[in-house]
């Protein structure tokens, strides 16, 4: 066991590195992980929630500033690309199973992107949203780079996109698949498929939990939903507030 002082040395040289960071978001989800076992998995014991739980506590009792935690995080943050890229593997080992399925699949996607999109604009609107805010919401179902890119197009703020994007992420993973089996659709493609959609990474990372299948049905629907968001939301949401005007 590491004595008192050489726990402050350590803490004193990680703090004057970035390396603090990196091993926060390592440390924080190495536990969330441990602790989403302990629960068996439950869905209210979603990793990611509880991560940024873990971080966001430390950042506020340690009075640290994200600039300088993300000085180190973002190590953690560039491997985001390589890892999407990395969703094309169990894609093309369901390549067949994609091709016999596209016509339902395009139309799934068609229907939840415009959705996703038309709802939560009209929700905000009819809520007495600002037109900023209801921007912001309009792209919160897609990927966070897409989302953020589309809502500042759009006018919105992209940083409460980003946050967005994580709660509506989180939400959905943590409810789809409680939905799923109330509405009784056992299919691993039809459950990835929905979560890939509505809940982007977050969901697509609960879907490779119920197997290769259900994560790479997710993996397509995440990419083709930001495709797609990034196409007509643009046009689709001033004229769903052209509705509301």
């Amino acid at each position: 066991m590491l004595e008192l002082h050489e726990l402050t040395r350590f803490w004193v040289y990680l703090s004057a590195s970035p390396l603090l960071g990196l091993t926060m978001t390592l440390c924080a989800y190495l536990a969330a992980h441990r602790i989403t076992r302990f629960f068996k998995g439950a869905p209210l014991a979603n990793p990611v929630a509880i991560s940024i739980a873990l971080v966001v506590a430390v950042l506020w009792l340690s009075g640290m500033s994200y600039q300088r935690y993300f000085a180190g995080a973002q190590f953690v943050h560039f491997l985001l690309g390589p890892a999407t890229v990395a969703l094309a593997l169990p894609l093309v080992r369901q390549l067949p199973r994609l091709r016999r399925a596209f016509a339902p699949l395009a139309a799934a996607l068609l229907i939840g992107s415009v959705t996703a999109i038309v709802s939560s604009v009209a929700v905000a609107l009819l809520l007495d949203a600002t037109p900023e805010l209801a921007a912001t919401l309009g792209p919160k179902s897609a990927t966070s780079p897409i989302a953020m890119a589309v809502s500042e197009r759009l006018g919105g703020i992209p940083a409460l996109t980003a946050a967005l994007v994580i709660g509506t992420g989180i939400f959905g993973a943590i409810t789809g698949p409680w939905l799923f089996d109330r509405l009784r659709i056992a299919s691993p493609a039809a459950r990835g498929f929905a979560l890939g959609l509505a809940s982007h990474g977050i969901g697509t990372a609960r879907a490779f939990q119920g197997g290769a299948e259900m994560g790479a049905f997710a993996g397509l629907a995440m990419g083709l939903n930001g495709a797609l968001t990034a196409l007509i939301a643009p046009w689709l949401v001033p004229l769903v507030m052209e509705w509301f005007a």
